[in-house]
């Protein structure tokens, strides 16, 4: 862990962001054939495990934490829907947002390997990795997981107005593919139907919580030397009990989805991201009326994840996803009984 602990400090101090940038599929290499990012599978007893160690990568850099999160889930969908298709060396990918203006569709298919056709939003970290798992739309208009070389000459990687400050190493740029050559991993549907959709979901809340704290530990110094500012003690309390509570939220959670390893995970994991977004929200808020400028303008470490920590957060849809979950508070089989969660 201490090699962990090192290879980490040493990526996240490095003042300058080009030589971040240029180092950050060279950081991912070494997590992979180290094996720190072959992580213990949701839902097996150790789900807590997993998503410290995202956390620990999160507080380093959001941007590394993108693709370590990425290829690790990668690797859980393979592990679930039990396919046969050895895992390729190299970072994963997985690539499922479906906006109505860029579809990926099969065009014809030879027993598990299928021909692409069509365009791919919001392809994070494409430039670093080696392999995606995509989500294809096959001959019946049903979505089809399938594994992609990126090294393939019918792939277009397009200029897209990627003018992001924050989370700006990874590029999540669109991909054209042009009779493009994949393998099918799973049965159509299988990708969102699995329980490993929605365990995989309280994994990005564990990447948030572990940025937070890392935000946080800077007003814990801060206000350990003397002389601070005395309302820096008020701003350090709201955010102990702010993560304190995520915590709790995050333990309770991977415990529940050890638990009940088949069962559906949306209502805990809905419930989880919401409770991890509104203190995270609350922590960036604090630490920055603590600490002032100085530590955006001065600190590399600090300036990045305050930087990245908003556009991550933005894996969550805010209202929509509220929406989400009290329409299944509100469920009319669930109106009449005592909400699971809700009594001491």
């Amino acid at each position: 862990m201490s090699e962990l602990n090192t290879l980490l400090h040493t990526f996240a101090t490095r003042p300058s962001l080009r030589t971040r940038e240029s180092a950050l599929q060279q950081v991912m290499e070494n997590l992979i054939s180290s094996g720190f990012a072959d992580l213990p599978l949701p839902g097996q007893g150790h789900t807590l495990v997993r998503w410290r160690r995202l956390a620990q990568v999160a507080g380093c850099d959001l941007g590394l934490a993108k693709l370590y999160e990425g290829h690790t889930d990668a690797q859980a969908i393979m592990a679930e829907i039990d396919t046969s298709m050895p895992q390729a060396l190299g970072g994963w990918g997985v690539w499922a947002a479906e906006p109505p203006d860029a579809r990926v569709s099969i065009v014809s298919r030879h027993a598990e390997e299928v021909v692409l056709m069509g365009r791919k939003a919001w392809c994070s970290g494409a430039l670093q990795l080696e392999w995606a798992l995509i989500t294809a739309w096959d001959e019946e208009q049903q979505p089809q997981l399938v594994a992609v070389h990126l090294r393939q000459p019918n792939l277009r990687m397009i200029d897209s107005p990627w003018q992001a400050v924050g989370m700006s190493s990874t590029a999540s740029i669109d991909i054209e593919f042009n009779d493009a050559v994949g393998l099918c991993v799973g049965a159509a549907g299988d990708y969102l139907s699995r329980p490993g959709f929605w365990q995989g979901g309280g994994g990005i809340a564990a990447c948030w919580y572990g940025a937070a704290c890392a935000l946080g530990g800077f007003l814990r110094v801060h206000c350990a030397k003397p002389h601070h500012d005395a309302h820096a003690e008020a701003h350090l309390g709201a955010v102990d009990a702010a993560l304190c509570g995520a915590a709790a939220a995050l333990r309770e959670t991977a415990r529940w989805i050890d638990d009940h390893p088949r069962d559906s995970a949306e209502l805990p994991v809905r419930r989880l991201r919401a409770q991890v977004e509104a203190a995270t929200c609350l922590v960036l808020e604090h630490v920055g009326r603590a600490l002032g400028a100085s530590p955006f303008c001065r600190d590399s470490h600090f300036a990045r994840l305050a930087a990245d920590l908003p556009v991550f957060l933005r894996q969550s849809h805010a209202e929509r996803d509220l929406a989400a979950l009290g329409r299944q508070i509100a469920a009319p089989q669930l109106a009449a009984q005592p909400i699971q969660g809700w009594s001491l």
